[in-house]
């Protein structure tokens, strides 16, 4: 059988219930095996391998450059989201998403039009550089950690268990592919190929015979809910048989992984930690809702993790 070095992990239920997943589709012999070509595992990231409170890092990368605009053009402060941003209107901002979680997509369309101009016109090069560098030099001030602090190490312990017993780790988010792909190798183990989320449509250029690949100011794929299904089948062409969330997004995405045969497994995530991180299920009503319906395993961070944060 085999080994489970999932030490950031309580001996619980939830835990063995992973352990003994694992070991049904890995040990040869066993009526659930699957060989490594088959073991796919898919992971959102915002709230599930790294916090997104008190909102989603990337909105924070995203709302400096609105932030940018609105210092060049004091007019745009009349209207979201660049008024939020100038009046500090955390609780609008932190609202879109849970908004949008629960069928409300009002918000996100008014930050929409402003997010999505933000880097029109950045080669993807460069996009890159600066989401790295703002990774690297930002702190999440809620929990005075450095942004790449808040990556959750049992998770970073699960996806490691995954890759040693033959699983290939995807990460499939609503945040942005771009965003994410610099750090994600360091973070999880996951290379920047891997890595399906939420991107702007792209073009081609030429300058002065260089190529290069632009951002524009139009959405390509908003990766969320039933897009991440479509995403996952258009980039990895099979069903997964792990996936692990942490919201209504998530749903579809866990079931589509859940009903994987001969053995299929879907792990979600319920924030009910509010001391060492930030409690909340704003958002997740649903997706608990499904999880105790379907008998998903729900990973309670208060309950079944020693820790959260790698020290």
């Amino acid at each position: 059988m085999p080994s489970a070095p999932l030490a950031s992990w309580r001996d619980t239920s939830t835990r063995s219930s992973i352990v003994e997943f694992v070991a049904r589709v890995a040990t040869a012999g066993s009526p659930a095996f699957v060989a490594p070509a088959g073991r796919i595992a898919v992971f959102d990231n915002d709230g599930t391998l790294w916090c997104e409170k008190p909102m989603p890092i990337q909105v924070g990368f995203l709302l400096g450059k609105i932030a940018e605009q609105v210092a060049s053009d004091p007019s745009l402060r009349a209207k979201q989201p660049w008024k939020a941003v100038a009046e500090k209107d955390h609780a609008w901002l932190g609202n879109v998403i849970t908004k949008h979680y629960q069928g409300d997509d009002s918000d996100l369309q008014v930050m929409a039009e402003g997010l999505l101009a933000a880097y029109a016109g950045e080669s993807a090069e460069s996009f890159a550089a600066k989401a790295e560098a703002y990774l690297r030099g930002q702190r999440n001030e809620l929990l005075k950690r450095p942004y790449l602090g808040t990556a959750y190490a049992p998770m970073r312990e699960l996806l490691d268990y995954l890759t040693a017993n033959g699983f290939s780790n995807y990460i499939v988010s609503g945040g942005g592919r771009d965003f994410m792909r610099p750090v994600t190798q360091e973070l999880y183990g996951i290379p920047p190929e891997r890595v399906v989320g939420s991107a702007v449509a792209l073009e081609y250029r030429e300058d002065s015979g260089v190529g290069n690949v632009y951002h524009t100011a139009k959405l390509d794929v908003f990766d969320d809910g039933p897009a991440k299904v479509v995403r996952i089948w258009n980039r990895i062409g099979a069903r997964p048989l792990f996936a692990a969330g942490n919201s209504n997004g998530d749903i579809e995405m866990l079931k589509f992984a859940s009903a994987s045969r001969p053995a299929g497994f879907a792990l979600l995530l319920d924030h009910d930690d509010d001391e060492r991180e930030v409690a909340y299920q704003g958002g997740a009503e649903k997706a608990l809702a499904v999880a105790k319906a379907s008998g998903w395993t729900v990973a309670s961070l208060a309950r079944d993790w020693t820790r959260v944060f790698a020290d």
